[in-house]
């Protein structure tokens, strides 16, 4: 049954999307992520954890976060650096058994700072026999923007995990979303080199970090609502998602994200 808002939101034509956007959960406690499921788990396609936060909080409060997320549907995904981490200390078998024995769905894995030892097949493989599924996070963490003659081996490195059984790809941009992944030292948005890793994958293989306002309205506008975006912190994600469907001041005119753009068939 449709209640009055969605009455409103289909009169305007606002697109009715599947959820697009993982946000990040960087140690918020537990009751902040219980309620932001319950505001607004309609709009996540998961819920982050981010960094080895997750393992020094006390685990009681990990666990709430957990059940919060799945009790209104949304999957659990933990961060990248814990899985180098465990890669790199030999004890990726035991990572990947905390990671099950949590209740969590998918794991990151990558290589941003550290070196990748183990093949690809070898890490799904593991992580499958838990029940998890995996993501790949591309590009580094300390080694600068990427530029032209790095795209080719990036789309390669994508092909291996994806050949392998890994179902997304993430675009890293950290935290500061400058000097990093597809964003240059002031912060500014490298679409066309965005351009190839979708046209190699698609949009719907791909993750984009985009952990402020800039780098998310910047990705929106470049490649419009259907594309999907991580790092994206809790108190932030109603307002990515008003850009996103053009009710915000600064895309309702938007040729890409624009309400009056909008076609019946979106609706």
């Amino acid at each position: 049954m449709l209640t009055a808002v969605h009455t409103y939101l289909e009169h305007l034509g606002v697109a009715q999307l599947a959820p697009r956007t993982v946000p990040f959960d960087p140690g918020y406690d537990a009751a902040t992520v219980e309620a932001h499921c319950l505001q607004s788990a309609h709009l996540m396609a998961g819920l982050k954890l981010s960094m080895a936060c997750w393992q020094l909080a006390a685990w009681t409060q990990t666990e709430r976060k957990i059940k919060a997320a799945h009790a209104n549907g949304v999957p659990v995904v933990t961060g990248g650096g814990p899985f180098e981490i465990a890669v790199a200390a030999r004890t990726l078998d035991e990572y990947l058994d905390l990671c099950a024995s949590a209740g969590v769905d998918w794991i990151e894995a990558g290589s941003g700072f550290t070196e990748m030892a183990l093949a690809p097949r070898d890490v799904v493989e593991r992580a499958a026999s838990r029940g998890l599924q995996v993501q790949f996070e591309m590009g580094g963490k300390h080694d600068g923007p990427f530029d032209d003659a790095q795209m080719a081996s990036l789309v390669a490195l994508g092909h291996r995990w994806l050949d392998a059984g890994a179902r997304k790809l993430v675009v890293e941009a950290r935290e500061s979303a400058r000097a990093v992944g597809l964003f240059d030292a002031e912060g500014h948005f490298q679409g066309m080199l965005a351009d190839v890793l979708a046209e190699a994958f698609g949009l719907g293989v791909l993750l984009f970090e985009a952990p402020d306002k800039r780098s998310q309205f910047a990705v929106l506008e470049h490649f419009g609502p259907d594309v999907g975006l991580s790092n994206v912190r809790l108190e932030e994600l109603l307002r990515v998602e008003i850009y996103r469907r053009g009710l915000h001041s600064d895309s309702f005119a938007s040729p890409t994200l624009g309400l009056l753009q909008h076609s019946p068939t979106r609706r």
